[in-house]
């Protein structure tokens, strides 16, 4: 823990320095960027940016405590490659979530019984298409090299492959689900044509 001097003065248009202009100064001084600062003055958060100094008891030779981490730009790239990965994830969950919609109806008759052959068939291939799209992206989240400090992306790309292989596994279960649909058909329409 350093202690710092800090000199804040008001942004232009204001008659007082504000929350927002302690810690712009507190990033010039310290190099932590204001959305990873947490300033803290006499055990509480400060949090409402456009809040007067004066209002919250701050004058001169006060003391604010700096909780935050200086901004590694190498890791906020790898940071932006998993936030993107973790879109992709979203939009192929929301396929799936579709998928799943679809066979229920299925299961619960909602389709004409002529029909549900090639429905189901149709559920097949796509649910395989979805499984290999989250494949990919768990290839991709593979393919990065992470050092050791980057603690922020690291922790981000574990939660991304837990949530990729909870897909996976939901993937699996509509797949069976598709595979018993099917075969339940098969043995009707063999039970009819007797």
């Amino acid at each position: 823990s350093e202690k710092q001097d800090l000199h804040v003065t008001a942004q232009q248009g204001r008659t007082e320095p504000t929350v927002q202009d302690l810690a712009q100064a507190v990033e010039e001084a310290r190099g932590v960027p204001l959305p990873f600062q947490k300033l803290i003055f006499k055990g509480k958060s400060l949090k409402e940016m456009e809040m007067p100094l004066s209002a919250l008891g701050i004058q001169n030779g006060c003391r604010v405590m700096l909780i935050g981490e200086k901004s590694n730009p190498e890791e906020e790239v790898e940071l932006k490659k998993l936030k993107n990965l973790e879109k992709s994830v979203e939009k192929i969950a929301d396929h799936l979530k579709e998928l799943n919609k679809e066979l229920t109806g299925i299961q619960q008759g909602f389709l004409a019984k002529d029909l549900q052959a090639e429905a189901l068939c149709k559920l097949d291939r796509r649910v395989k298409a979805t499984i290999e799209q989250f494949m990919k992206i768990l290839e991709e989240i593979d393919a990065m090299i992470l050092p050791e400090n980057f603690k922020d992306s690291r922790l981000k790309r574990k939660g991304l492959v837990k949530k990729v292989q909870a897909f996976l596994a939901e993937c699996d279960t509509v797949e069976e689900n598709i595979c018993q649909e099917t075969a339940r058909l098969q043995s009707t329409n063999l039970a009819l044509a007797e």
